[in-house]
């Protein structure tokens, strides 16, 4: 590592744990016992004596325990808020990791609309503050213009990253849209509880082993007065049956909406085989990419996916390269655009997609209601989405039993007029406006 990368970094790391946890830094890099020189074979000489344990550092030196603690979990420091003077009219203000392209799918967008519907609601401005990159305005942009909501005036940006030390203005009377726990608590640390509404879109303690994240997690969740919207009464249904308080009281539920003008069915061209879409995200564990890459194998080996009249294709983030038995490559999607997402999901004939929670999550929606079938997993009380579309199968989590779902949804792919029917007569909702009133009448 050259000098000038050794200095920024440790800039950075000045700038977000402060002078104290920089300095222990440096002397535990100073004071590091050197590599020890490998011993003689076997049976010529004793093992060394191993070396003595470094010597404690003095008191002044050693970080303070909430040091320790700030370091492990940067995502909590608290949002320094400061109080603003009350400009010509209020604000709604939504808070998120980034809108970098990558994350604009499903749980972010649906974030950006709900936030866009409750300023227009209220005649606020809109702001958005992310934490972890700089908002690239473009983005922002491109998924509201999609689904036809145009913010009221400018949109204002700010970055403020765990450890900035820069105030950020709050009203009295500001809507504040926070889209995790994460970001709900750190902006608990500068704004009143009263002024956030969480949106909520999984169980997320789900997403952690058991350990001080899930245990964070559910101290968030179980704070009732945080005023909650949660996607999918589904989801409510289970957060209110394992344990999170008062939602009667402080919660409203909806359901996404899937825009006839986007998610649409795409013609195929002539001769063109048909297409199985696998939703991959092995970065995202919930979503089961390596054991739905063991169902596709075994599906593709025992023939119950013909990848003569059958192409497979995936669709995420870091897909590694593989092939099949046969030397079959399926074509990986990454990075896409949201109206690219739209346009290949409205290609597919078949979907496989796995969540390990009780949200259905928006694959399965997104394909259905671009008039694919789908299959995904039961889990908990996701037992079955047929409220949704009968085009959606759902089968435990074994792996014959999800290989039986996919021989079952090339049937149903392939019978072209009963999944005609089965698609005219389901129930996803297409207007976010509508979908998304109960929450504006609740909160805005």
């Amino acid at each position: 590592m050259t000098l000038s990368v050794r200095i920024v970094n440790g800039m950075r790391f000045w700038r977000v744990h402060g002078t104290r946890m920089f300095v222990w830094e440096v002397w535990r890099r100073l004071r590091r016992t050197p590599p020890q020189p490998p011993g003689p074979p076997l049976g010529l000489a004793p093992a060394p004596a191993p070396p003595p344990p470094p010597p404690t550092p003095p008191a002044a030196l050693l970080p303070l325990a909430r040091e320790v603690v700030r370091t492990r979990l940067t995502a909590l420091d608290p949002l320094p808020a400061v109080i603003a003077t009350a400009p010509a009219r209020t604000r709604v203000t939504m808070i998120t990791d980034g809108i970098d392209t990558g994350r604009l799918f499903g749980g972010v967008g649906t974030a950006m609309i709900l936030a866009a519907l409750l300023a227009r609601a209220r005649g606020a401005q809109l702001r958005l503050i992310t934490r972890n990159e700089r908002a690239k305005a473009d983005n922002l942009d491109a998924v509201l213009s999609l689904y036809g909501i145009r913010p009221e005036g400018d949109v204002e940006f700010v970055f403020a990253p765990p450890g900035s030390r820069r105030g950020v203005p709050v009203l009295d009377d500001e809507l504040v849209l926070t889209t995790s726990w994460w970001t709900t608590a750190a902006t608990l640390g500068g704004v009143r509880a009263q002024q956030i509404l969480y949106l909520l879109q999984e169980d997320e303690r789900m997403f952690y082993p058991l350990g001080d994240d899930h245990l964070l997690c559910s101290r968030v969740l179980s704070d009732t007065r945080l005023r909650l919207a949660i996607n999918t009464p589904l989801l409510m249904q289970h957060l209110g049956s394992t344990g999170v308080p008062g939602l009667a009281e402080r919660a409203v539920a909806f359901e996404p909406a899937f825009p006839g003008h986007i998610f649409r069915r795409r013609d195929r061209p002539a001769g063109a085989k048909r297409l199985l879409l696998f939703y991959a995200r092995p970065t995202h564990l919930r979503n089961l990419f390596h054991f739905g890459l063991d169902v596709l194998d075994q599906a593709v080996r025992c023939g119950a996916i013909d990848l003569s009249r059958w192409d497979i294709a995936m669709v995420g983030a870091q897909i590694p390269p593989f092939r099949f038995d046969n030397g079959y490559i399926p074509e990986r999607h990454e990075g896409l655009s949201w109206q690219a997402y739209a346009e290949l999901v409205g290609r597919a004939d078949l979907g496989l997609s796995l969540m390990y929670t009780p949200h259905p999550s928006y694959p399965p929606l997104d394909l259905a209601a671009s008039g694919a079938v789908v299959v995904t997993n039961r889990y908990g009380i996701k037992t079955d989405l047929a409220r949704y579309s009968e085009n959606i199968l759902c089968a435990d989590l074994e792996p014959a039993a999800l290989v039986q779902a996919l021989r079952d949804g090339i049937q149903l792919a392939e019978n072209e007029s009963e999944r005609a029917r089965r698609f005219a007569a389901q129930s996803i909702a297409d207007d976010w406006a509508k979908t998304l009133q109960p929450v504006i009448d609740r909160f805005a």
